[in-house]
């Protein structure tokens, strides 16, 4: 499953409500998958899930969330298995390869 979290925090790039922001994505991306409300992902504002998401150990790096559509895979315990950065697209081989 893919949840999406709006995010503020990188040059303003999501600065709608969360209905303004779930039109443009369905409208421009064709997006499909569950879109939470808009967090705080850094910062002094950030979200206790995001909180703790980037403090989880995995193979690849952990801190703070560097930019829009970082990707963080989950096991179904919620074990955090892998994380990717922006660069690496939602269907990318790294990613679906682990499922």
């Amino acid at each position: 499953m893919v949840i999406g979290f709006p995010a503020n925090n990188f040059g303003g790039q999501e600065p709608g409500t969360n209905q303004e922001i779930k039109s443009f994505c369905s409208k421009n991306y064709n997006v499909s998958f569950l879109m939470a409300e808009k967090v705080s992902v850094k910062g002094s504002d950030i979200s206790p899930l995001f909180k703790w998401l980037i403090a989880q150990e995995n193979p690849d790096f952990k801190g703070d969330i560097g930019w829009n559509f970082e990707k963080i895979l989950l096991d179904e315990n919620g074990k955090v298995i892998r994380r990717y950065k922006s660069k690496v697209k939602p269907l990318d081989a790294a990613i679906t390869g682990e499922l």
